[in-house]
């Protein structure tokens, strides 16, 4: 199980075919790398499940490999639009995820690949933005001028890209990292580098037109491929309000905000996460959590009910379909605004 999502194996993959599956959405919620938090948001896992779904449709109209086969009701599997209410599992196609061997940080991409063979999961996620927020880890990372800028320093507010920047970052590793494109190349393996940067390229184009025929900004996301049989297919779960970062009205419409609600709310518990991570790291250890020296609280109800309706008011708008009870997305903003 990942931490927000169960993942049932009807057929394993092997080197030569792909599998079948599902992946099975759950109300359960993750902020910095925790896993589980300790309460559950309301049909958030359907939600994921909606948008996710629509997106690979979209994506397999757009002429996109994709791993998703449909939503499952009672057992069968079925486009979204066949469905007679929310779905929470969707059937997919497996490929295989070797071991990531590691003694301390570091990893062994190669004996990865010597398992994996050409089906496999690509250890990679790829990452794409259109816009740089203030608090983004690239001004961090990098300066204005090395994505072509005219800045000498990163401006006081967020700046809205021409062109889409695509950066790699690792996947498996306890505590994920951007890489130059020469490491990301090595750790795709056989799958290459700029056939992934095309892929994200084309899914953020799908996802960045749907969301503004719904008045939504689509700022940035990821994604996560798979290699099969030399053809480069996406994996996982695309465009949903937990993999991206959406804007309505100039107020996120993302997971970010009940990041950032913890950040105002529970500071010691924040802290105490990058305090780990830190010495998790100084240490050349991966476990970073079991370093951590604090834990995080539940979420007040009404805070609850806010990240619900986020979920579910944004879902209807984004998909253009009215599956979820929810209000409109102009009523769930105004209460975002007011936590």
């Amino acid at each position: 199980m990942t931490s927000v999502k169960e993942f049932r194996i009807e057929e394993e993959a092997t080197a030569d075919s792909v599998g079948r599956g599902s992946f099975v959405f759950t109300d359960a919620y993750s902020v910095f790398d925790w896993g589980q938090m300790p309460d559950q948001i309301p049909d958030k896992g359907a939600s994921l499940c909606t948008m996710g779904a629509f997106n690979f449709e979209r994506l397999e109209e757009s002429g996109i490999p994709t791993h998703y086969r449909g939503v499952v009701e009672n057992g069968d599997v079925l486009s979204l639009e066949d469905a007679s209410r929310p779905p929470w599992e969707m059937a997919i196609d497996l490929t295989q995820v070797p071991d990531l061997p590691h003694e301390g940080r570091a990893y062994d991409y190669d004996a990865y690949h010597a398992a994996a063979g050409e089906n496999y999961l690509v250890p990679l996620e790829i990452v794409f933005r259109n816009r740089v927020p203030v608090g983004s880890s690239l001004r961090r990372r990098t300066e204005p001028a090395d994505h072509g800028l005219d800045f000498e320093t990163w401006p006081a507010e967020a700046v809205d890209l021409e062109e889409p920047i695509v950066e790699f970052s690792t996947k498996y590793e306890e505590g994920d990292r951007y890489l130059d494109r020469e490491e990301a190349d090595y750790i795709a393996g056989v799958a290459e580098i700029d056939a992934l940067e095309v892929i994200a390229r084309e899914v953020n184009r799908v996802v960045t037109e749907q969301a503004e025929s719904a008045g939504l900004v689509h700022e940035d996301g990821k994604i996560e491929c798979l290699y099969y049989d030399g053809e480069i297919r996406v994996a996982d779960v695309v465009g949903t309000f937990d993999e991206n970062r959406f804007s309505y009205e100039g107020t996120q419409l993302s997971k970010e905000v009940i990041r950032q609600y913890h950040k105002r709310t529970q500071p010691g518990w924040v802290e105490a996460v990058e305090a780990a991570k830190a010495e998790a790291k100084a240490r050349d250890v991966a476990d970073w959590k079991a370093l951590c020296e604090a834990e995080p609280e539940p979420l007040e109800e009404d805070v609850v009910d806010t990240a619900r309706d986020m979920y579910c008011a944004g879902t209807n708008a984004y998909t253009g379909l009215e599956l979820f009870d929810a209000p409109p997305l102009s009523s769930a903003i105004g209460a975002l605004q007011r936590l």
